[in-house]
């Protein structure tokens, strides 16, 4: 019967290793390696895993997440592969061999990755802004919108309208444009104090909390302090609100 070996993350050892009953559903999870580096893998059907129940599929996820946590933690530099990643073998095929056999057809590829992070860690940047109080504050500073403002007290309920949108477009443009002048602030000053960046996709926050960017960034856990320390800035101002995670295994860089 064929037979597949679920593959959670590639790791710099030799050593043939258990990390005990951890994988999905339980399943005992292992090394097999080829000369310095492993695949951390379990036994499983050749077949993905699948469900129509989110719930059984978010704890496979979150489990296979924690597999390789666990493998970072206790092997040093991990290479994480994508969940449900399995490896099928023929019949008559021995599947660690053909475990083997793959990590030897990609063994140069998968050197470089482990040397480009080791040492490193990934973290997250979430940096969000108050829209309501920033609108509050380009009014109070710009005479254009100030005087619209103003105009509004004191026009018909009518031409209050007119003026009030104009006014909201005003400031939409207004926020668009700060919105990209703090984009490029934050990133290079964040730039700085890691190796590499992914932007990742915006997430929608209840207002009027706005997200302006969602980051994925690569450091060195040397450097992880410098760059809490400049979102520690960053954050003090007025009405910026920072969210930083970490350190992950570097699931956004391999």
């Amino acid at each position: 019967m064929a037979e597949g070996r679920y593959v959670y993350c590639i790791v710099e050892s030799s050593q043939e290793t258990q990390l005990g009953n951890i994988g999905i559903n339980g399943i005992r999870v292992y090394t097999i390696p080829y000369q310095d580096i492993s695949a951390i893998v379990h036994n499983c059907p050749p077949e993905p895993y699948e469900s129509e129940d989110n719930d059984v599929v978010k704890n496979w996820v979150i489990t296979h997440e924690k597999v390789i946590e666990t493998a970072w933690e206790r092997l040093g530099i991990v290479l994480p592969l994508g969940f449900d990643t399995i490896i099928r073998t023929g019949e008559e095929k021995d599947p660690k061999k053909v475990v083997r056999d793959w990590i030897k057809e990609d063994y140069q590829n998968l050197k470089k990755k482990l040397d480009r992070v080791r040492g490193k860690a990934e973290y997250g940047v979430q940096i969000s802004w108050d829209t309501k109080i920033i609108s509050h504050a380009l009014i109070e500073k710009d005479e254009e919108l100030n005087k619209l403002s103003e105009d509004i007290k004191s026009k018909p309920k009518g031409v209050a309208y007119m003026y009030r949108q104009k006014l909201e477009k005003l400031i939409r443009e207004k926020l668009l444009r700060e919105a990209e002048n703090h984009f490029k602030e934050f990133y290079g000053r964040i730039k700085k104090c890691t190796e590499d960046i992914r932007m990742e996709k915006i997430k929608k926050e209840e207002e009027p909390r706005q997200m302006l960017m969602n980051l994925s960034c690569l450091a060195d856990k040397n450097d992880a302090k410098a760059l809490g320390d400049e979102l520690d800035k960053i954050n003090n101002k007025e009405s910026i609100f920072v969210r930083f995670t970490g350190p992950w295994p570097p699931y956004s860089f391999v």
